[in-house]
């Protein structure tokens, strides 16, 4: 899953040794970063895929 800390956050990557950076980064489910989301630290990053941006233009649904 894709993470990124929520802004004025600092958030330690432990797998890595650093902190997790501003734009996000792929890291594993574990209940470290499980506990992180619920604590409010991080928002998962969600992927804005071709499809969704054409229908986005498209005015939404039919």
């Amino acid at each position: 899953m894709k993470l990124k800390p929520v802004n004025g956050r600092s958030v330690p990557d432990p797998a890595r040794g650093d902190l997790l950076p501003e734009n996000g980064r792929n890291v594993e489910k574990s209940s470290y970063w499980i506990r992180r989301l619920a604590a409010g630290d991080v928002e998962e990053v969600v992927a804005v895929t071709k499809a969704a941006t054409a229908t986005d233009k498209q005015g939404g649904e039919a």
